[in-house]
């Protein structure tokens, strides 16, 4: 046989030859010798950015660039106190990059813990390799829930089913027989086998799409393209007054070159909300750092806002809100089947499937193999079908096939077993069947005319956090849905138990149609007889009446849906194709995670909605300012070293707390609408009430020295209505809050009475009158705010 080359394109109707490989797998050397030609997958896998993007994204801005300008040169024309804002730019990018580096080695210590590790066959030893040291050639072993991570040859098939809908969008499972393609990205719902790989690393295209598809990202969420668009509004508001006030402050008032560039630049800087973005990114770096703390691993960095979020959250019943064992608990024979000959049958079952499930593992353990049955052929388990077969010879030579699997899938709708299996099922216990078939195991109706033989009694192990994590559902009001490929009644029984109450629907009878079925899901709480393609559509038919959805769940079954929910979340001990799939990854498997992150969002989100509009009203303020000075034809009222003080004190400081403190207020969407509607009336309040304070002053003060007293009254103004616009955000109070708003003022307070602060800051009130004027235009400005964010208030709940 020629060997085909790594590069040359597979056409999957006649596939070109490979090269032999023995069952044994490649040898020693032949691997050494591929990985010396480099000819190993080597596609990079990354959980994060890399450190060198981590500073290009933080430093190389637009903001920032237009800031460093502004710096170089007020370090030229002005004093170092007017430069302030420069150092304060630095820092805030230096806080970025260590945060988000902290971040990334989280994150790539996790991804390590949960990444897959295929079973690869070398001198016939088969073995778990990273998915980076798969060489060409290598022979890989897959069952059900393996993903094949390179293009490749099927060279055995035991049963072999494959689904190939993430790549190709064919729903139903392909089966594989040896000399068939098989697809990286494609993964194992049933049998198992194994492929030659024959296009590794950047040629195996699929693979590099599903790496794609599943590697760490800062883009895409809600929150971060808003303040995108928000930044976006603010450069076009920008531009043109920036030009207006340069005009205006350079040839208009014919003021000395120095002090004009001064305070051009003074009003151009605050336009800009620098430390918005920052904030941002610091924030999500820290929810990936906390949660990497509880082993969850969010592999799409905005599924913490998604999840936050989710108004519906999915829950399969196995691995999610039961533990993955079972224990047999009881064998019933039926039909006078002599029990001890159902033991050896039962072992035989279990012997003859390689990689068993849940339920079969529990009765390998408590039935031994009967080593004179020999297996001639085998059914895998599958979802959609509902059960598993095997045919024997016995050891007194006679031939008997025999199906295990669902009661109500295999029993006649009349049959009296399954009377039995109901009382069973509402104890939330599960059952299984057991059957011997009349047809041959690749009849397509092989479970027709079968004879029921024994039920097989499943109990299943209860997460002791599932009752908990549930009730934190139910007061966070996001709405729990139990859907299982189980029977209905057990799968009801089981919620019950932990607390969920609702209605229990068998999901046979679920209409077809999108709408219908989403009315029935609204009206539902527990559902059973869920086959893989309905898990998809009821996630579908929920997304379709507006509700932002979460799927959890651990069995390649559980694929598809996971993919197409808003959020998908896997356990560390699913399959390789949930995990792969999957935005979340609760590494330690447990349920009980989920509520830490659906707070870690929620935290994230309020948070930067409230520091958002600290920002924003800045921004207004500033333009809104820039236009009047414009209009009047007056000097700009501050400094760059004024509004360094105030963004600091008002701002900056407070939000990076506000940022980071704990918030459980369930988010909510229309971020850029909900933070103009406070931001704008706030900005418009504080600079019209800082400009008549201006306006006043000019008209007071007159003589030498009268604009530093102009600017120190503004300066006060602007401050005192920018603290309330804080104290506003900061609510509901506790004690920090308090003292954070206080120690603002208090800092303030001492820049006023300590002589070095108040020549450095350039501030210093005059006589009494005035001052008293700029608190009381303070006072009625605070009144408005108050009055204008009530109206808003009520016109956002209405």
């Amino acid at each position: 046989m020629t060997h085909i080359d790594a590069g040359a394109e597979l056409d999957p109707v006649h596939p070109a030859p490979v090269r032999a490989v023995a069952s044994t797998g490649l040898t020693a050397t032949e691997v050494a010798e591929r990985v010396a030609r480099g000819r190993v997958n080597d596609v990079p896998v990354r959980s994060s950015r890399s450190m060198g993007e981590i500073v290009r994204a933080n430093v190389f801005t637009r903001f920032n660039a237009i800031i460093g300008v502004l710096w170089l040169i007020m370090l030229v024309v002005a004093p170092i106190q007017d430069s302030l804002f420069g150092f304060v730019i630095i820092a805030n990018t230096g806080i970025g990059i260590v945060q988000e580096w902290r971040a990334k080695k989280t994150l790539d210590s996790l991804a390590v813990i949960g990444e897959a590790r295929p079973t690869v066959r070398r001198d016939g030893v088969a073995s778990a390799v990273a998915t980076s040291e798969i060489v060409l050639d290598d022979l890989i072993e897959i069952g059900p829930g393996d993903k094949a991570v390179v293009d490749g040859v099927c060279m055995e098939a035991d049963g072999l089913e494959i689904d190939e809908s993430l790549l190709t969008g064919e729903a139903d499972p392909v089966v594989k027989k040896p000399g068939d393609q098989v697809m990286s990205g494609s993964f194992v719902v049933a049998g198992s086998g194994a492929f030659q790989a024959t296009k590794v690393g950047r040629e195996a295209y699929a693979a590099q799409l599903a790496e794609e598809a599943s590697r760490f990202t800062l883009v895409h969420s809600e929150l971060r393209s808003g303040i995108s668009t928000i930044l976006k509004y603010v450069t076009w508001m920008m531009v043109p007054t920036a030009i207006g006030l340069i005009i205006s402050q350079l040839f208009v008032k014919n003021n000395d070159l120095k002090d004009s560039v001064a305070r051009t630049v003074g009003g151009i800087v605050p336009m800009v909300p620098e430390g918005l973005v920052l904030l941002t990114s610091v924030a999500f770096a820290i929810g990936v750092i906390r949660l990497g703390r509880k082993q969850c691993l969010v592999q799409e960095l905005p599924a913490i806002e998604g999840l936050a979020r989710v108004d519906t959250v999915c829950l399969d019943k196995t691995g999610t809100l039961t533990e993955g064992g079972m224990d047999v608990t009881e064998l019933r024979s039926l039909g006078g089947s002599d029990e001890t000959y159902v033991r050896k049958v039962l072992g035989a079952l279990g012997e003859s499937d390689p990689r068993p499930n849940a339920s079969l593992q529990a009765i390998i353990a408590a039935y031994p193999d009967a080593d004179d049955w020999r297996c001639t052929e085998s059914l895998p388990f599958s979802s959609a079908r509902k059960y598993s077969g095997a045919a024997f010879s016995e050891g007194n030579g006679e031939a008997s096939t025999w199906l295990l699997g669902a009661p109500d899938v295999l029993l006649d709708t009349d049959d009296p077993a399954l009377a039995e299996t109901e009382r069973l099922n509402e104890q939330g216990l599960r059952v299984l069947l057991l059957s011997r078939a009349a047809r041959d195991l690749d009849d397509p109706e092989v479970g027709k005319d079968a004879r029921p033989t024994a039920l097989v009694v499943l109990e299943q192990r209860l997460r002791p956090d599932a009752a908990d994590t549930l009730r934190y559902f139910a007061e966070q009001n996001v709405h729990a849905k139990v859907i299982s490929g189980d029977n209905a009644v057990s799968v009801g029984a089981v919620a019950s138990k932990l607390g969920l109450t609702g209605s229990t629907v068998d999901a046979r009878r679920l209409p077809g149609e999108q709408d219908d079925m989403g009315k029935a899901l609204d009206k539902g709480t527990v559902f059973g007889r869920v086959t893989p393609q309905q898990k998809r559509d009821m996630v579908g038919a929920l997304q379709s009446r507006g509700h932002t959805v979460a799927m959890t769940g651990d069995g390649v079954n559980d694929v598809l849906a996971l993919k197409d929910a808003d959020i998908g979340v896997s356990m560390g001990s699913g399959s390789e194709a949930t995990r792969a799939v999957a935005q979340i990854v609760l590494l330690n498997n447990s349920f009980a995670t989920l509520p830490s992150v659906v707070a870690e969002g929620r935290r994230v989100i309020g948070n930067i909605t409230r520091v958002a509009t600290l920002f924003l009203v800045k921004t207004v303020y500033s333009v809104l300012l820039a236009i009047l000075v414009v209009s009047w034809q007056v000097e700009y009222p501050f400094l760059p070293r004024h509004l360094t003080l105030l963004s600091t004190l008002t701002i900056g400081v407070p939000a990076f707390f506000l940022a980071l403190a704990p918030n459980k207020e369930r988010a909510k969407p229309n971020f850029v609408r909900r933070v103009m509607r406070y931001s704008v009336p706030g900005g418009v309040v504080a600079g019209v009430a800082t400009f008549v304070t201006y306006l006043i002053a000019r008209h007071y003060y007159t003589g030498s020295g009268a604009l530093d007293a102009e600017t120190s009254v503004a300066t006060l103004t602007l401050f005192l209505i920018s603290m309330w616009v804080l104290a506003i955000i900061a609510r509901p109070y506790t004690w920090w809050r308090i003292a954070l708003v206080a120690s603002m003022g208090g800092a303030f307070l001492l820049v006023l009475v300590v002589p070095s602060l108040q020549h450095f800051f350039a501030l210093k009130l005059v006589g009494m009158t005035m001052p008293w004027i700029a608190v009381g235009i303070s006072v009625v400005a605070a009144v408005g705010l108050e009055v204008v964010w009530k109206w808003v208030d009520r016109r956002g709940a209405a």
